[in-house]
């Protein structure tokens, strides 16, 4: 999915959500756990509950590794059931590689030829020979992380080079540059940041921008709307427990329908008022 099918699915679904599929078997309804595969279960009734009202789906690796090779059996699944009933909705494996040569490129392989994921989370830290093996996969993405919501941000994030005066977040958006284009990159830029994001667009203007932290995290979708959007909204704002955790009842899926629904109904209105439906 290139950047205009991106923008084309966003006027069509008058929204720029992406679910977090974050589901920890400890916290789905426990009438699940009777199941064959409880993880794939719960993800099945929240795609269908909430794919009208989302653009973007981004399981994080986390949950699912944790559970060893049932867990990615599950992803496996969740990512089939995406793609033969949803065609449209963009796939985001939140990983955060950031390895080196053959094993960067074994992480693309994975996410791009074995799972069929559109994105991938990757950390900078190491330079571009980390994510440039990313990079030669056409229509695929990489999505690097820039500034994120985490309080332990400041501890690296905002550290300044003397010559060049950028912080250091600013440097990784600028460098980054070097080695794709708004084709193929985009940034996470952390909600609870939503300040910084004029700056931001002063550097990549033309780059989408991965946002988690709105809902439960506490970001303010206003805020990262007022900031963020460019001409083609450029924006993906990530929920997680805010919509799969609406409930932790029999009634999750509607709940968590509901919620996004909500969240839809939100951003149709800013898109409006952006001029851009």
């Amino acid at each position: 999915m290139n950047q205009q099918q991106l923008f084309e699915q966003i006027q069509k679904k008058r929204s720029f959500l992406c679910v977090g599929l974050d589901t920890d078997i400890k916290k789905i309804p426990e009438y699940l756990l009777e199941t064959s595969d409880p993880v794939f279960s719960f993800n099945k009734e929240i795609i269908d509950a909430t794919a009208e009202f989302t653009v973007a789906y981004k399981p994080n690796l986390a949950f699912y590794e944790s559970l060893g090779s049932k867990g990615w059996e599950s992803l496996e699944k969740t990512v089939m059931y995406i793609r033969s009933k949803h065609k449209n909705i963009f796939l985001i494996a939140d990983a955060k590689r950031g390895d080196i040569g053959n094993t960067s490129g074994l992480y693309a392989r994975a996410f791009f030829e074995k799972l069929n994921f559109d994105a991938v989370t990757v950390a900078p830290y190491m330079g571009g020979d980390s994510v440039k093996p990313f990079l030669g996969y056409p229509n695929k993405w990489v999505v690097l992380l820039a500034l994120t919501s985490n309080t332990g941000a400041f501890d690296f994030q905002f550290l300044k080079d003397e010559n060049s005066g950028d912080l250091l977040f600013e440097s990784v958006l600028k460098t980054s540059q070097k080695w794709a284009d708004p084709e193929n990159m985009m940034y996470v830029v952390g909600a609870t940041k939503a300040e910084k994001l004029k700056e931001i667009r002063q550097i990549v203007p033309d780059h989408f921008l991965l946002v988690p932290g709105v809902g439960a995290q506490g970001g303010s979708l206003q805020e990262v709307a007022k900031n963020g959007m460019n001409s083609k909204c450029g924006l993906l704002v990530n929920s997680s427990r805010g919509i799969i955790y609406a409930s932790n009842g029999e009634d999750f899926a509607q709940k968590a329908g509901e919620a996004a629904k909500e969240v839809q109904q939100e951003m149709e209105v800013l898109l409006k008022e952006a001029g851009l439906l």
